[in-house]
This record gives structure tokens, sequence and C-alpha cells, in this order.
């Protein structure tokens, strides 16, 4: 899908006749620099293991978006109390309890209301586990992305194209656009404006 529609190229500088692959291409371009499949409202599932004596975990992809019928960005939660790391056992005698009650290495479903999502910088905190424990490593499945396209990301979209038809190599009289050409000219399509339009939607962690 591009970020443009075509009632929307004038508008934002480009002329109406303005083929769609500019605009197809641009977006992929713009995915791809950002690292995500999308930037629409899109399902993640990521796997972490949480920091010692902490019980937060930011996820990859931002903004955090509640699609229906959903009332929450966070879907599904799964955690487990693992065998401590060197450092991390802070409690031998509730560590002892809960190997005894076999709870290191057990996945459990979480209810996600109980977990407070920050609004604005989507950090996750997990409350404690029966036994007094933090969890130490979390699984959740959660929405990220955009309901509504801002400004700010079709002007990115429409500099982009006006960048690749600025650029002589690509030819564009004669050959038809493609994300390979947008790919190798990238680092002169995506100059540092555009770098900053598109820096809120940046993936955070991959892997």
């Amino acid at each position: 899908m591009g970020y443009l529609l075509p009632a929307e190229y004038e508008q934002f500088g480009l002329p109406a006749d303005t083929t769609d692959d500019w605009i197809t291409t641009a977006s992929a371009l713009m995915e791809s620099y950002c690292r995500r499949p999308s930037l629409l409202a899109t399902q993640y599932v990521e796997r972490v293991r949480l920091t010692a004596n902490s019980q937060t975990a930011v996820p990859s992809y931002n903004p955090l978006a509640i699609v229906a019928p959903n009332n929450s960005a966070l879907v599904g939660v799964r955690v487990r109390y693992a065998q401590p790391r060197r450092g991390e056992l802070q409690d031998p005698l509730l560590a002892q309890v809960a190997w005894a009650f076999s709870i290191p290495g057990s996945w459990s479903d979480l209810d996600p209301t109980t977990v407070d999502i920050n609004p604005q910088t989507g950090e996750f905190t997990f409350p404690m586990n029966f036994l007094g424990l933090g969890y130490n490593e979390v699984e959740f499945t959660y929405t990220a992305g955009l309901i509504t396209i801002p400004d700010a990301v079709k002007v990115a979209c429409a500099q982009i194209v006006r960048n690749a038809q600025a650029t002589p190599a690509m030819n564009i009289r004669s050959n038809k656009i493609d994300t390979m050409q947008m790919q190798y000219f990238s680092s002169s399509i995506l100059d540092p404006q555009i770098q900053s339009l598109l820096r809120p939607y940046l993936a955070q962690r991959i892997g």
C-alpha cells in the first residue's frame, strides 16, 4: 500500500499524473528504512529477557495502537521466571521455594490488564508473580503503527519521490521505477529531512 493517495499528489507537491508505482516504491523504501513490515497498525509478537531488578520492557515498534475489537494495544502476555542468571539471585530462600513449585522455566499467561502501559514511551511494566518474584522473561503480543497516516509521513513519501525523480541515474522517462533502484540510491534519496520525519517510526530492536 502507498502512503499517499492519488487525490493528494498535488497537495503534497507532486504532479497529478504521477504514476502509482512511484508512490508504492517510495512507501516500500520507507518501510525498509524503518525496519518494519508496515507503518500502519500491525500486530507483533516479541520475546525478551528483562533486565535484572527491572520489570519493564520497551517494544521494538511504536506508536502503540488500539485496533477494534481490542481495547488495548497489548493483546496477550506470557511470562516466566527462568533460572536466575549470575548476579540476579536476590533472595535464595524465595528462589528455593520457586524451584519447589517448579516455577522456573514454565510459561504462564498473564492478564494484559495487569500490565502498566506508558502511552508516551510505549514501556510495559509487568507485575510480580504470586511469590513476589519478578519475571525475567516475557513474550508479549501487541499492536503498533498508524491508524491514520499523518501529514509528516505523506510529506516524507512525496519528498522521496521528488528526490528519486531528480536523480539522473534513475532515468525516469525510460525505466519503470522499482524497489531495488530505490534501495541502490537510498543514501541520496533519503535525505536528512526525510530521516527526521521517519525517526518516530524506526524499529528500536531487531531480532
